[in-house]
């Protein structure tokens, strides 16, 4: 299981994802080009201590990741066709959050094995990618875990 952030323009919210990334033992993927320097202090400063024990591949743009990368796309998207809590997760999954300001385009879209939406209550547009991509990597992930969980 991996993140991938598409073209990221805030800082504090690479930042709130590498550490619950690090958190889970989950490599992440940047796929640039970002809105901020790497170095930003924001970015370090949302990270705090847990940057040092993050795994993170930086990719110099959308068709060197996608020729590299091994596994299956699970995009999140507000137009996913696939509710979150139907969706299934295999280990190899890669799980892809747009930027903040524009998703990902209809090409990167289109290249998605599994477009997974989280449903919201009637009338909310979408939530935070920071908070999507907590919600989403701890449904994979416990889905994973029940997977492999002995027989009683």
């Amino acid at each position: 299981m991996r993140l991938a952030l598409y073209e990221p323009d805030i800082a504090g919210n690479v930042g709130t994802i590498l550490r619950t990334a690090a958190c889970f033992g989950v490599p992440v993927d940047l796929i640039e080009p970002m809105g901020f320097p790497w170095s930003d202090k924001a970015l370090r400063r949302s990270g705090m201590d847990y940057l040092p024990a993050g795994q993170v591949t930086r990719h110099v743009d959308w068709p060197t990741f996608n020729k590299e990368r091994d596994g299956r796309l699970v995009l999140a998207s507000t137009r996913g066709a696939t509710d979150l809590w139907d969706a299934r997760f295999e280990r190899s999954d890669i799980l892809l959050f747009g930027s903040e300001s524009a998703g990902v385009p209809d090409d990167v879209h289109a290249c998605a094995d599994l477009a997974v939406r989280i449903p919201l209550f009637s009338g909310m547009r979408s939530l935070n990618v920071a908070v999507s991509a907590g919600i989403i990597l701890a449904e994979a992930l416990r889905q994973l875990r029940h997977a492999e969980a002995p027989a009683r």
